[in-house]
């Protein structure tokens, strides 16, 4: 299962309670306060781990609690430390205070991290011939974690335009195939590797008109392509289930633009697909005399084109 958004509660350990002493012997009438600092209470950290993929650990534990500082005691002796809790989260995931909805810090890359709560400083000992006082209580909020996939280049158009079929024929990801509209149901990511070049594309479930708006949980789905260089846009040029080509390519375009103008100015490479069908001849002709940009036309079911495409892609990125 793919979870891209989940609220989690956050609570910092508390600092330990400094301790009230007083050191006595025989030689000494009149006692010396020698009571040590608390301990530090544990922060709350998270890190971004390339090893997940997904927010679906946090759909069960919704509860990080830090320890607490150990508490002061006599001889100036401090309480320990509480050590940090970390936990990890995919790259991508930004981490958002609830109720402010201010961002803490957008996780990018493996191993970036942020203090999600502080720990409370531990209170004082009587040593300096003070109260001892009581340690500080952590921070606790409510947090969303928020995952957007990071990829160099995203896969748009409608359900069944093939790209499923495309990823899998071009990188290592294996979503899975079927010949009929909204296969995929989460974002894949694959590596595209062409000889000394590597790069990353995100393959996001089929959008439809009025995607921007939420229909279809199109909304959901085009925030996976807000970190990408390029947009791969692939029209199904044979219009086998009835649709016009140029009016899909306009309709996908709407959407991006309704959605997001940073996401619809990003650089797109135009890519006909199923140029296996007679059809796809004809309205390629038409398709081009309207738009006026370089097409990639290719068959992801017979592997013819995909060379180009990849190359195409690349010199975009």
């Amino acid at each position: 299962m793919f979870i891209d958004q989940t609220k989690i509660y956050i609570k910092a350990g508390n600092g330990g309670r400094g301790c009230h002493s007083t050191y006595t012997d025989k030689y000494t009438r009149k006692g010396i306060p020698d009571g040590g600092d608390g301990g530090r209470g544990a922060d709350v950290i998270a890190k971004a781990d390339r090893n997940l993929h997904t927010l679906l650990d946090f759909t069960y534990n919704r509860h990080f609690t830090g320890k607490n500082g150990a508490h002061g005691s006599g001889k100036t002796q401090k309480g320990k430390g509480a050590p940090a809790l970390v936990f990890r989260v995919p790259p991508g995931t930004a981490v958002i205070d609830n109720k402010t909805g201010c961002v803490l810090r957008d996780l990018e890359h493996d191993g970036d991290e942020v203090i999600v709560a502080k720990g409370g400083k531990g209170g004082l000992g009587n040593k300096k011939y003070k109260e001892a006082t009581l340690g500080q209580t952590g921070e606790e909020r409510e947090v969303l974690l928020d995952l957007k996939f990071i990829a160099d280049a995203g896969l748009v158009g409608f359900p069944n335009a093939g790209k499923s079929t495309l990823i899998s024929n071009i990188s290592n990801a294996h979503p899975a195939v079927a010949a009929y509209p909204f296969t995929t149901k989460a974002p894949v990511l694959g590596v595209v590797r062409e000889d000394d070049a590597i790069f990353v594309i995100a393959d996001i479930p089929g959008l439809i008109e009025g995607s921007s708006q939420g229909r279809g949980l199109g909304d959901r789905f085009l925030r996976h392509i807000e970190r990408t260089k390029v947009l791969v846009h692939i029209i199904d040029m044979s219009g086998f289930e009835g649709r016009d080509p140029l009016q899909d390519y306009k309709t996908i375009n709407k959407e991006l633009k309704s959605y997001s103008q940073s996401v619809y100015k990003k650089p797109q490479v135009i890519v006909a697909n199923k140029m296996d069908l007679e059809q796809a001849k004809i309205n390629l002709v038409r398709f081009k005399r309207s738009v006026k940009h370089k097409v990639c036309a290719i068959s992801a079911l017979e592997k013819f084109g995909l060379e180009e495409l990849v190359a195409a892609i690349r010199k975009k990125l």
